[in-house]
């Protein structure tokens, strides 16, 4: 991607710019293909997709779709706006709820979140652990899954209360992961997610 001068200018200063605005030009920039970008807390972020990453998001998706159905509304790396100041996410995989709509800019809703899973990203990491876990508990997504596939664990957060997660459960790559009782019911097979 090519950004001239005029354009880190333009978005130095992202506070006079709304999220709208943000991504628009990051639109007319040209993103590679392959690359993800999402806006946390006003900071532009772009990372590549990796072949380990994909595999982990593919077997989540799969799980939900064997779990509710070939038309369970899963959607991954689709810009959903969440609480806080200017956070557009797009998460790796996420579940609205099935009777949600998008609003009239054709987005989803963060209220109809129910599900969010987060393959972790070296260079951005501290994004899911810090603040989106703490956006998505703002906006009461109920499940928040995190898969690192360079500790092989997986963590497990339910039950979210201003701008935290009551409960954490943390499982190594290879074991089940209880989700019965959450809003996805399932048990979750992390035997095949790989390492990196």
């Amino acid at each position: 991607m090519t950004v001239t001068e005029t354009d880190r200018i333009e978005m130095a200063d992202s506070d006079e710019f709304s999220l709208d605005e943000m991504f628009d030009w990051l639109e007319r920039s040209h993103v590679p293909e392959g690359y993800k970008v999402e806006v946390v807390e006003g900071a532009v972020f772009m990372s590549p997709q990796r072949d380990v990453h994909w595999s982990i998001i593919r077997r989540i998706v799969r799980a939900l779709e064997d779990r509710f159905g070939m038309d369970v509304k899963v959607l991954s790396d689709v810009r959903i706006d969440f609480p806080g100041c200017k956070n557009g996410f797009a998460p790796d995989v996420v579940k609205v709820s099935q009777n949600a709509a998008k609003t009239d800019q054709g987005r989803w809703r963060s209220e109809d979140v129910e599900f969010v899973a987060e393959v972790i990203s070296k260079d951005t990491a501290g994004n899911d652990y810090g603040p989106k876990k703490v956006a998505y508990a703002e906006a009461g997504v109920p499940v928040y899954l995190i898969a690192d596939p360079y500790t092989g664990k997986c963590h497990l957060f339910t039950e979210p209360k201003e701008g935290d997660y009551l409960s954490e459960l943390s499982v190594h790559f290879g074991k089940e992961l209880d989700l019965t009782g959450t809003a996805v019911d399932l048990m979750l097979k992390t035997d095949d997610f790989p390492r990196d």
